[in-house]
């Protein structure tokens, strides 16, 4: 039985907004379940539902079986890591952490001994006798997650807990919040718009974009195959770039801008569904990754891969890679918003104008702003979705 589930959650205010829409969700027990999109996708009402905080409009939520829609939250069974921390000033780090089993009228014995055990967990051993005033920001938000572990629920619900400390503080934290979920072992629902937080933490992650989920799965599954052009674009860092593009005849080629690319019979056994595309246009996603520069002996007409160009517009070293902005005549579609399925092309304000693409390439590849770079591309690492629909094509 799942700690978490929410079977056709939806939310809309009196004002007639609809923050979620028909959600459906498994948090399984010992899960680590993060929920990402863009600003406004829904991803925190739907937490604070879970929690209690906003009331459900329509559907069912339970809790490890039980209905709670109308539950009040101190009896859910569950403990919420806030962005803020929420710590009391005026008292220490075991007096934070032991507060809530302070409010039970749980023996003092009890409470120092739960306290002990998890500072010891969370490595805040020395800094027990300190207040939150003395500590970095890492260390407080420990003590948060402290507090919320103390309780031992059956849930723990994570709104941003990380996005107000700096980026070197926040990948070391990612690691930290992974260590500890996975040790103490509670299902947990994460709310971040990271994307890279996402990916890095997540046993799965769901993508939310209007309201409306888009895709649950592994965070792997979700790069490889990306259900539509929101997931496409969204779950990357740098985006996947995205192109208007032309099957040929028989599915034979793509037509790319000016360039036309062969498709060899792998990539219609992998995706038979693109031979209903001939003659017709579609959206191509091709990921930084899979545009290495090519080598003169790469290209033969034994080999599957080809030839694809651009004129490099700015070269970002990064130490172990760089990143070439680069422009074609292809025309880029970028994913601003979720596509119309009632629209007969993409809709307004998907397209931008131009081509410019990123691709990511050895540190030692000379190259310089102004001149001409020639990738060597798999056609099997072609995403191909419909243009219409913004569905991934497939089977």
């Amino acid at each position: 039985m799942a700690p978490i589930t929410l079977e056709k959650v939806t939310k809309v205010y009196p004002n007639g907004f609809k923050a979620v829409d028909d959600l459906n969700l498994d948090v399984a027990d010992g899960e680590f379940m993060v929920l990402v999109g863009p600003s406004g996708c829904g991803k925190t009402t739907a937490l604070r539902m879970v929690a209690g905080l906003e009331d459900i409009t329509d559907g069912t939520l339970r809790i490890s079986g039980r209905v709670v829609n109308e539950v009040s939250p101190k009896d859910r069974d569950i403990a919420m890591v806030f962005q803020n921390y929420a710590l009391y000033p005026h008292m220490t780090v075991a007096e934070n952490i032991g507060f809530a089993l302070k409010l039970r009228k749980v023996p003092k014995a009890e409470i120092k001994r739960k306290v002990k055990e998890t500072a010891e967990l969370l490595g805040l051993t020395e800094w027990v006798d300190r207040k939150p005033g003395q500590l970095s920001g890492g260390q407080r938000q420990r003590v948060a997650m402290g507090r919320a572990i103390v309780r031992e629920p059956s849930v723990f619900l994570m709104d941003e807990p990380l996005s107000n400390l700096d980026a070197k503080l926040r990948v070391q934290m990612r690691a930290e919040v992974s260590r500890i979920q996975r040790r103490v072992g509670v299902a947990t629902l994460y709310v971040t718009h990271d994307q890279v937080e996402a990916m890095t933490m997540g046993d799965r992650v769901a993508v939310l974009s209007g309201g409306v989920l888009q895709q649950c799965d592994s965070p792997q599954v979700l790069y490889d195959n990306p259900k539509n052009l929101f997931v496409a674009g969204f779950m990357g860092s740098p985006a996947m770039n995205l192109f208007e593009a032309t099957i040929g005849e028989g599915a034979a080629s793509v037509l790319i801008g000016s360039q036309n690319l062969a498709l060899p019979a792998n990539v219609l056994t992998a995706r038979p569904g693109l031979r209903a595309y001939s003659n017709r246009a579609v959206v191509v996603g091709i990921r930084p990754e899979d545009l290495p520069i090519l080598r003169s002996d790469e290209v033969s007409p034994d080999s599957n891969l080809v030839v694809f160009e651009g004129g490099v517009e700015l070269v970002e070293a990064l130490g172990s890679e760089q990143l070439v902005h680069f422009t074609s005549d292809a025309r880029q579609v970028t994913v601003g918003g979720t596509k119309d399925d009632d629209a007969e092309g993409l809709s307004e304000g998907t397209l931008a104008k131009g081509g410019e693409g990123v691709a990511r390439v050895d540190a030692r590849a000379q190259l310089s702003a102004g001149g001409r770079v020639r990738f060597s591309l798999d056609p099997g690492r072609i995403h191909f979705f419909d243009d219409a629909t913004g569905q991934a094509i497939s089977n």
